[in-house]
C-alpha cells in the first residue's frame, strides 16, 4: 500500500521533484568531472554552475517539504523519519557540490595516468547516488520493495572503497615522480569523490529500516 493518500498529492510532487534534482545532481557531476579530466575548461564551468543551481532548487524544496509537513499534519507518525531522509539525500548533493567545487578551485593536476582510475571511481560513487533514487522514490508507492533496489547502492559503494584503496596504493606506490604534497593533494580530491557513494550508503541503511517499520 502507497503511503500517501489523493490529499497529499502535492507534497508527493515536491517530493519527486526534490529527488529529480539530486539525480540531476549526480548527471550533472559525472559529466562535469569528465569534462575537467578532458581539459575543457568552458564546459567544465558551465557544469559547475548548473550543480549549484540544483543544489540550491534541492535545499528550496527541502525547506518546503518540511513545512508543508508540519503545517498540514502530513504523515505524523513518520514524519521525522522522512525529514532524516531528506536530509540524508540532500547531504548527496551538498557533497556533489563540494566535489565539482573544490575541482573549481584549487584545479588539482591529475596525471593522465590516472584519468581512467578517477573516472571509474566516479562513476562507481555516482552510480550508487543514482541507484538510492528508485529506492527512495518506492518508499512512497511500494516499500515492500525498497530493500531488493538499495542492493545495488552497497555493490557500488563497496566498488567505490575498492577502487579508492587500489588507486592510492597505485599514487603512493607506484608515482614515484610525484613528491608526497601532490600525492597527499591527489588522494584528499579521490576520497572527496568516494564521498557521494559513502552519503548513499548511510541514506540506504535509514531508507532499508524505514521500509520494515512501514510494513510492521
Amino acid at each position: 500500500m502507497a503511503l500517501f493518500t489523493r490529499t497529499t498529492k502535492d507534497l508527493i510532487l515536491k517530493i519527486d521533484e526534490f529527488f529529480d534534482n539530486i539525480d540531476l545532481g549526480l548527471l550533472v557531476f559525472r559529466e562535469g568531472i569528465k569534462t575537467y579530466l578532458a581539459g575543457d575548461k568552458e564546459s567544465f564551468d558551465r557544469h559547475v554552475q548548473k550543480v549549484e543551481l540544483l543544489e540550491n532548487n534541492a535545499d528550496r524544496l527541502q525547506r518546503s517539504i518540511e513545512n508543508e509537513m508540519v503545517t498540514h499534519s502530513i504523515l505524523p507518525r513518520h514524519r521525522g523519519e522522512v525529514s532524516s531522509m531528506i536530509d540524508l539525500l540532500d547531504e548527496i548533493i551538498d557533497t556533489i557540490k563540494s566535489s565539482i567545487t573544490e575541482f573549481s578551485i584549487e584545479s588539482p593536476d591529475i596525471p593522465a595516468s590516472l584519468h581512467n582510475r578517477c573516472i571509474s571511481i566516479m562513476e562507481a560513487s555516482v552510480s550508487a547516488g543514482e541507484e538510492l533514487i528508485p529506492a527512495a522514490r518506492a518508499y512512497f508507492k511500494a516499500p515492500h520493495t525498497v530493500r531488493e533496489k538499495l542492493l545495488k547502492v552497497y555493490y557500488f559503494e563497496s566498488e567505490t572503497d575498492t577502487l579508492i584503496k587500489d588507486t592510492i596504493k597505485f599514487i603512493f606506490h607506484d608515482m614515484n615522480e610525484l613528491d608526497l604534497a601532490k600525492k597527499a593533494h591527489l588522494r584528499y580530491i579521490i576520497h572527496h569523490i568516494g564521498n557521494i557513494s559513502d552519503n548513499a550508503q548511510k541514506a540506504a541503511d535509514m531508507l532499508s529500516t524505514m521500509a520494515i517499520k512501514i510494513m510492521m
